[in-house]
């Protein structure tokens, strides 16, 4: 495997990102690798949790002379910026960018460029395709159906609902409703002008992309795609509904593949207990979860194919 450190241009900020190319003579089909939401790195890593996929996906695809391209987000690692002050379509333009490149490079076969997008990424992706780019084809990890603030208060319903023990006591004891606070945090932020503010003095948080996210609604875009679509996410996704998939196939009108993995959750690890986000930290000890590569792969082959 050959990986190599890239930069290109988005608005004038250079970012940052790594080709993966198989150490093969010719030209090969290449994947635009799209990180998750967050202060995520290029292989979707952050400081305090180590996903790790697309690291783990390029790597696979490598050894099936697929090439791919991953980046660092806007202000995150080693790319310019100022991740605080960067909004969802900031990252839809990153993204862009992004595909641009790979699909100018003269190992790449300009007609196999494809996205693959993770949970915000498979956003993205579902945005770029809606928008007419040359892409060969849309993979969508843990993607959605429906508005951002609609996923948001599903997520809050899911870890209320997932909460157990003293953290479950205490919200009793103190009388708090998470999903009034949470409509109470949103509020706020829609009626904010600012890019960025601190949640009760403490936790600092991304105002301009929180309502960016909110506003979006990919069951706009889904009738817009003309390429092959594959959307995977798993049973135990409290993040992005598995539900949505079936949205999804009535609203695709173009090729639309798609998979529920049992006991998979959003960060693509097994958990065979009650899904939580509490337990993130011992899922990824594990590797992701076996099946979903060669769905990945073979989809991909089939459409290289064609």
């Amino acid at each position: 495997m050959i990986e190599q450190e890239v930069e290109f241009q988005s608005k004038g900020f250079k970012i940052s990102g790594t080709i993966t190319i198989p150490s093969l003579e010719g030209n090969f089909p290449g994947v635009l690798l799209i990180p998750g939401s967050g202060q995520i790195d290029r292989n979707e890593n952050h400081k305090k949790l180590h996903i790790n996929v697309l690291h783990d996906i390029a790597a696979y695809l490598d050894k099936h002379n697929i090439a791919a391209l991953r980046y660092d987000k806007r202000g995150v690692g080693a790319s310019e910026g100022n991740y605080w002050k960067t909004g969802l379509y900031d990252n839809v333009s990153v993204a862009l960018s992004a595909f641009k490149y790979l699909k100018d490079q003269q190992m790449i076969r300009s007609d196999k460029v494809f996205l693959l997008g993770h949970s915000e990424g498979a956003l993205i992706a579902t945005r770029l395709a809606a928008d007419g780019i040359d892409n060969a084809g849309t993979i969508l990890l843990a993607g959605a159906a429906q508005r951002g603030e609609d996923i948001l208060v599903e997520q809050a319903e899911q870890v209320a609902n997932s909460l157990k023990g003293f953290q479950k006591w205490l919200l009793r004891l103190l009388r708090i409703d998470i999903i009034k606070a949470q409509q109470k945090q949103f509020n706020k932020i829609k009626h904010s002008s600012k890019d960025w503010y601190r949640v009760q003095l403490i936790t600092k948080m991304n105002a301009k992309w929180m309502r960016e996210f909110m506003a979006y609604n990919p069951a706009d875009d889904f009738p817009k795609i003309r390429v092959p679509v594959l959307a995977i996410t798993g049973s135990k996704d409290i993040q992005a509904n598995p539900k949505d998939l079936l949205q999804m196939a009535k609203l695709v009108t173009t090729d639309f593949e798609y998979h529920e993995i049992p006991n998979v959750t959003h960060i693509l690890r097994i958990e065979e207990g009650k899904a939580t986000l509490s337990t993130y930290k011992k899922q990824v000890q594990q590797p992701m979860d076996a099946r979903i590569m060669p769905l990945i792969l073979n989809w991909l082959q089939k459409q290289i194919g064609n």
